[in-house]
């Protein structure tokens, strides 16, 4: 095999990359937490800007799909971008005015809550039989309310009462006031100019890519866009769901902070797999401070729920629309949480559905080719046997 001096060349540059990024890997790496940390408003403004062109797409499509009018076309970005942004901001405001107070009023049930509870519990019968007796003495031993009260001492000596600790909260709050400010200005110039954007990145790959290249870059970013789409709105919506029917079917089963539990499971519930279960053990602490019998009920309940959801609903609105298995689902969400936290949890499945996607279109791709050209060599097998059987009667 004969090698091109390009070839040489550029295996040469690949090496020297290799070892500068070896020898110089903590420079690198602060230069890049460096460049992030400066990009950050326009990072965050990209992704606000990105939900908001969910709901700016459907308006278009709602408002605008058939218009020919020439000023309604000049005019069709700013006002959907407009009635996307109040709807966003109306989003917001009502799940954090349903979710705040309700997580407020949750902690301050368990903090006053937990210690009656616990002497409740310790003092049922059925506990008293099931529990080992070195368990029960250690937990009757316990002063749940002194308890408690220590745990709230240390949460608001942790706040810091010092001036130091004040200063930085206050630089820390106006400082991330300026990077939400710039990303919205961010978010509103991408939106504005989404269709200019996307055509001067269409002339860069056109001018100084490849087309091969650039034809699998287009390729890659709609499906994960498209994963992306399907996997929020299904997310959304089934969140949603998720906590009215929670509502409706505690206040069926008379159980107590119906409407606090299920806006709570609600929102837990955009984090998937394990965010209604989250929910759900809140939701069980609260109400065994009032009933240990409706607590163990609402387990049940949940688990009834969330078998309604995982088999039903889930698949049909989130599931069936990523095209993704139960397992990659799950792992996605363990791998993604162990590395990222709940932001991984929630990245991690449409990044999971994308790589899906592209993995099993590759591989359809590849077995058509296979099939295709073992078809082309069975005819051409079959040419020589026929061509060979007409030279012989020849």
């Amino acid at each position: 095999m004969r090698l091109e001096w390009k070839t040489c060349l550029r295996i040469g540059v690949t090496i020297f990359l290799l070892f500068l990024a070896i020898h110089y890997w903590e420079p690198l790496m602060m230069t890049g937490k460096l460049v992030i940390s400066a990009a950050t408003p326009i990072l965050i403004g990209f992704v606000v800007a990105y939900i908001i062109n969910i709901l700016m797409v459907f308006y278009e499509k709602r408002f605008f799909s058939k218009t020919k009018n020439a000023i309604l076309v000049k005019v069709r970005i700013p006002i959907c971008m407009l009635l996307a942004i109040l709807s966003f901001i109306l989003i917001i405001t009502l799940i954090v005015g349903l979710v705040v107070p309700e997580l407020t009023s949750c902690i301050s049930l368990l903090i006053s809550d937990i210690p009656p509870a616990m002497e409740t519990l310790l003092s049922s019968e059925l506990f008293i039989e099931l529990a080992p007796e070195d368990l029960y003495a250690q937990l009757r031993n316990i002063d749940w309310k002194t308890l408690m009260n220590d745990v709230v001492k240390m949460v608001s000596s942790g706040l810091g009462s010092t001036v130091g600790a004040v200063v930085s909260a206050v630089s820390t709050v106006a400082s991330n006031l300026v990077t939400g400010v710039l990303a919205f200005i961010f978010a509103i110039y991408f939106l504005l100019g989404k269709e200019s954007l996307l055509s001067q990145c269409r002339r860069v790959m056109k001018n100084y890519m490849p087309e091969k290249l650039a034809k699998k870059i287009y390729y890659v970013t709609g499906v994960v866009n498209d994963s992306f789409h399907r996997y929020i709105v299904g997310q959304f919506t089934e969140a949603i769901i998720l906590g009215v029917l929670c509502v409706a079917g505690m206040l069926v089963f008379r159980f107590p902070y119906a409407g606090m539990i299920g806006a709570l499971i609600g929102f837990t519930a955009l984090i998937p797999v394990a965010g209604a279960y989250i929910g759900g053990a809140v939701g069980f602490v609260m109400i065994l401070t009032v009933s240990p019998v409706k607590a163990l009920l609402f387990i049940v309940f949940l688990l009834v729920l969330q078998q309604l959801e995982g088999n039903l609903i889930y698949p049909k609105v989130v599931g069936g629309s990523l095209g993704l298995p139960a397992i990659w689902v799950l792992a996605a969400v363990t791998i993604g949480g162990a590395l990222l936290g709940i932001m991984g949890m929630l990245i991690g499945v449409p990044i999971a559905a994308a790589i899906y996607r592209l993995i099993r279109d590759d591989m359809r791709r590849k077995e058509q080719e296979q099939q295709m050209q073992k078809e082309q060599t069975m005819k051409e097998e079959d040419y020589k046997e026929y061509a060979k059987d007409v030279a012989e009667r020849g």
